[in-house]
């Protein structure tokens, strides 16, 4: 089970890192971006990601 973890710590972390090595400017721009909106929002988004990657991995895992 560590392992399943750690490996999925380990893409998660490939995975974030990818824009940042593509466009770090436009990833700047992106994050400046995110200071302009409401807490609210960013609340939102966040429960609507979590949501969508336990969806998925309630699809994929059965």
């Amino acid at each position: 089970m560590m392992d399943f973890l750690v490996t999925v710590a380990g893409v998660v972390m490939i995975v974030e890192g990818v824009p940042w090595f593509l466009s770090p400017p436009r990833m700047k721009r992106l994050l400046f971006g995110f200071m302009g909106l409401p807490d609210r929002a960013l609340r939102s988004m966040g429960l609507l990601l979590m949501l969508s990657g336990l969806l998925l991995v309630y699809l994929v895992r059965g």
